[in-house]
């Protein structure tokens, strides 16, 4: 077995990618990552400089294994935050960044980092990134959210393993949305149906668009959207406007574009990403404050397509806890993380003994506060 590593993802090629990522999640595809790449999104120059690792049997042989890898030097688009780590390492002298990361840049999105079918390849993978972090002196390797199967693997490996939360939400055989309103409490079944008609009240057009429905004139209205909120949240947004349009063309099958407009104006836009058995709402924005809006848009639109499409599962991306109340459940999450020095490894490794036990209490108390019904 072999390991080489390569500063775009193209030095793979679609196919070479894809054989190993497979087709489930969209957001390990080749023309996702790509596409973050091609349009100045994930790149050295924003601090994401690529460093894919890839594994053949033999030097000339096609890929084996792929895990999407990134020299960072800065921890901001992971959604998993090690800042206290950051400061802390280089108050003890240390330097902290760079640093070696597996993630989907800009994307709190469990998804397979470990791209292959076999588990011994999977440890080769996890085994190639301590040993490049050692060889180009990075400080730290960090795979986040990992799926449970592969987290336990980078812990035989000796990764220490953080949790966190989410909420998703999950399909329990339902036919229509009225099956899904029907097992929660009347209470929450009430508030939902209100919410829903404030909408409707307010006289806002939603249409559900994907494929060649998705237009470019949708992909302007989508990014100003993006743009506000992104300015309001977080200052400066990380995706470029040539980013959507670049997967709008190379992946639209695989989006949904909730579209609202008011009296023939756009509004409010909603983007999501349709995957094998979930859907993954991933951006929102608004230019008009329209009571409900935000819960119709992102919430109950991607429950409608999950059940009408028979998918298992909604992902709502990170936080939220005002998500309960509209179905969605707490979920744990998982990421591992592998310190060079070993008294700062042993440091991290108390840190999250404590935070685990935390993650656990909030899961517990969120979910005996569940909008379903008892009986």
């Amino acid at each position: 077995m072999t390991a080489s590593f390569v500063q775009s993802i193209t030095e793979v090629g679609r196919d070479g990618w894809n054989a190993c990522a497979g087709t489930d999640n969209p957001f390990t595809s080749y023309d996702f990552l790509s596409a973050l790449e091609e349009t100045g999104c994930a790149t050295a120059e924003t601090g994401w400089m690529p460093y894919h690792a890839v594994l053949r049997q033999q030097e000339a042989d096609a890929p084996s294994a792929v895990m999407p890898l990134y020299i960072k030097s800065h921890s901001y688009g992971e959604y998993v935050f090690d800042h206290g780590w950051a400061q802390a390492y280089e108050r003890a002298g240390g330097r902290y960044y760079p640093k070696l990361q597996s993630s989907i840049p800009f994307s709190p999105i469990i998804a397979s980092k470990l791209l292959s079918a076999s588990d011994t390849n999977a440890r080769a993978l996890l085994q190639t990134g301590k040993a490049i972090a050692e060889k180009l002196g990075l400080s730290s390797v960090h795979l986040t959210f990992l799926p449970e199967e592969e987290a336990a693997l980078a812990e035989e490996e000796g990764y220490l393993i953080r949790n966190d939360q989410q909420f998703h939400w999950h399909n329990r055989g339902y036919d229509t949305f009225d099956d899904f309103l029907a097992a929660l409490s009347s209470r929450k079944r009430k508030q939902i149906r209100k919410e829903r008609q404030a909408v409707l009240d307010s006289d806002v057009k939603i249409e559900a668009l994907t494929g060649a429905e998705i237009t470019e004139a949708h992909w302007d209205h989508f990014f100003a959207c993006y743009l506000d909120t992104g300015a309001r949240k977080w200052g400066q947004p990380y995706l470029t406007r040539e980013f959507f349009s670049a997967v709008g063309a190379r992946m639209a099958d695989r989006i949904l574009l909730i579209h609202c407009s008011k009296d023939g104006q756009p509004v409010a836009s909603a983007l999501n990403f349709i995957g094998a058995n979930t859907l993954y709402g991933r951006h929102w924005g608004a230019l008009a404050d329209i009571p409900c809006l935000h819960f119709e848009a992102c919430y109950y639109q991607a429950i409608d397509y999950a059940i009408r499409h028979k998918l298992a599962f909604v992902e709502a991306g990170a936080q939220g806890p005002h998500k309960i109340a509209r179905g969605y459940e707490p979920t744990k999450t998982f990421s591992a993380h592998y310190m060079r020095d070993p008294g700062f490894h042993d440091a991290v490794s108390r840190f999250l003994n404590a935070e685990r036990q935390d993650v656990a209490s909030d899961i517990a108390y969120y979910g005996e506060h569940l909008p379903f019904r008892k009986d």
